[in-house]
């Protein structure tokens, strides 16, 4: 049986400040969609050693050790969630260092799968120190992120189509959080007080990704793209997730999502695609 790691698109990204320890305070409407990694897991019955294993299209920029799944089973032996050995096996089917959450989410359908339970706030704290600060954000469908500790779960869920679009430019995390010259002063968004769908998607709209412009300058090809996909019709707006460079438009129903599709692919032939929905 195979277990399925989701992506992650952040619709909105306010960057707040930089804490001392050099991390950055963010807020940030997200959600998973259904456009996911495959893991599987058996028990080794003969050594006694760990076996992580990465295939698939995009395996090969993936560390061979030391990556987000290793160390999640360092973790969980260290807190004695587990005491026997495994061999895991992951199917790349997302492009790494895409903005989409990958090897974090890699990380977190791990430990779903052996604490099968909800994790406790404490040893969350703990482990997003060695995994990511973004680790949190993998247990919960779609919600709102007030801080580096604080998730607003939403109520209700809300069903969106989005067009997903990797460019194949790579955008390292650490260096577009260091050309930050100006922080967002601190916005409070209250979940519970959106009576409808439209309302929410009043809110994105009149939202923005604070690290888009600075990768944006450094490609213009991805201003492009997204100036490419707000113009299709059904798209409400497009936006670059995380610190990119994977691009989204976002829609009502998957019927003009697939229309989108099909022009941008003609547009842009070499680039990475998938129609996506919430989960």
């Amino acid at each position: 049986m195979f277990l399925k790691s989701y992506a992650k698109i952040n619709l909105t990204l306010k960057v707040i400040k930089k804490h001392k320890n050099g991390l950055h305070d963010i807020q940030s409407i997200f959600c998973l969609v259904n456009c996911f990694d495959k893991i599987l897991i058996t028990k080794i019955e003969k050594f006694k050693k760990d076996k992580v294993i990465f295939k698939g299209p995009y395996s090969k920029n993936v560390k061979k050790t030391n990556n987000s799944v290793s160390k999640a089973l360092t973790l969980l032996r260290k807190y004695k969630y587990v005491d026997k050995y495994y061999k895991i096996e992951i199917t790349k089917n997302l492009p790494v260092f895409a903005g989409l959450g990958g090897g974090t989410s890699n990380a977190a359908t791990i430990f779903n799968f052996f604490i099968k339970k909800r994790i406790e706030k404490k040893f969350l704290n703990k482990i997003t120190r060695y995994i990511g600060t973004d680790l949190r954000l993998f247990f919960i469908n779609q919600g709102y992120l007030a801080n580096l500790k604080t998730i607003i779960k939403f109520k209700k869920k809300y069903n969106f189509y989005f067009l997903v679009v990797f460019p194949l430019i790579k955008s390292p995390t650490k260096s577009v959080f260091s050309k930050i010259k100006k922080y967002s002063k601190r916005r409070i968004f209250v979940p519970k007080k959106i009576k409808s769908k439209s309302e929410l998607v009043n809110y994105l709209i009149n939202s923005k990704n604070d690290l888009q412009s600075i990768v944006e300058k450094s490609h213009p090809k991805i201003r492009q793209l997204l100036l490419d996909i707000s113009k299709i019709k059904g798209c409400l707006f497009s936006r670059m997730t995380g610190s990119g460079s994977s691009c989204f438009g976002l829609f009502l129903n998957e019927k003009s999502s697939k229309v989108a599709l099909r022009k941008i692919r003609k547009k842009y032939p070499k680039f990475w695609f998938s129609i996506a929905k919430t989960i």
